[in-house]
């Protein structure tokens, strides 16, 4: 499993006061125990703290830079934003993200091959949320098929099938799943899959049991990667033991301490 570690984001108090001072011991503290915790990558948002992204997300890609050389991902529904952090990488990249929109996928497919980024799409459009397995599968077939007419690598490609809070969309997790699921028959060869972990409880009361059930529930759907809190050890155990258990890795006795030194 690859893990995107999800909280270098202007959301969280800490990184919106440190975007706010440019404080970069924040940010690079940040990084170090995500690191630390089991992230393969970084997740690197502005978000709504941000008065200009313009100059904030290249901020943090260098301050980043500083301390790691693990891969980043740039978060943005702005594709200016997203150039501004390409620009500025010296590590690897990968976009977060683009919908099924084509106006977005004519500007982050170009953008994406000329900076050797990885890309993720999300099976959303301008038309809304879709409601269902055949509605996101009919938008991830969109993402496939920019990618493929603009000559875009489908490995480097990752299908996000958009999870929703279970609390107002319970009846959708099912169908989310079995995306996940059929996104590797898609095509050959076939996208990798990506999810955003925390949605999943967004606004519930018991946040890691669900957010831990879920992903456990998703590996075993054939889950290649998630953006989550790799600082939530019963997290990343539960995620561990379930790949052991999918025969992912070789069991021993100390096995959780042995994954953590590879």
């Amino acid at each position: 499993m690859f893990i995107i570690g999800e909280l270098i984001n202007g959301m969280y108090t800490n990184i919106a006061l440190a975007l706010k001072d440019h404080d970069k011991k924040i940010v690079q503290t940040c990084a170090l125990e995500q690191i630390a915790s089991g992230a393969d990558a970084l997740d690197v948002c502005c978000g709504p703290a941000s008065q200009n992204p313009l100059i904030d997300m290249p901020w943090l890609v260098e301050v980043i830079q500083e301390v790691t050389d693990k891969p980043l991902c740039l978060d943005s529904s702005k594709p200016k934003v997203i150039a501004e952090g390409l620009k500025a990488a010296k590590n690897k990249t990968i976009i977060n993200s683009t919908t099924a929109d084509a106006e977005k996928l004519e500007i982050l497919i170009p953008l994406a091959k000329k900076y050797k980024s990885k890309l993720i799409g999300i099976t959303i459009s301008a038309a809304g949320i879709p409601q269902n397995k055949d509605q996101r599968l009919e938008l991830a077939a969109i993402i496939l098929t920019h990618a493929t007419d603009g000559e875009f690598p489908i490995t480097d490609l990752y299908l996000d099938p958009i999870v929703m809070p279970v609390n107002v969309a319970q009846g959708q997790i099912k169908d989310i799943l079995l995306t996940i699921a059929e996104l590797k028959i898609i095509s050959e060869p076939s996208p990798k899959t990506i999810i955003g972990l925390s949605n999943i409880s967004q606004g519930a009361k018991v946040r890691s049991l669900i957010n831990r059930t879920f992903l456990t529930m998703a590996v075993a759907s054939g889950l290649d990667s998630a953006i989550l809190d790799p600082k939530d050890k019963e997290l990343m155990d539960t995620l561990i033991t379930a790949e052991l258990i999918l025969n992912k890795n070789i069991y021993c006795d100390s096995y959780l301490e042995a994954y953590r030194k590879k």
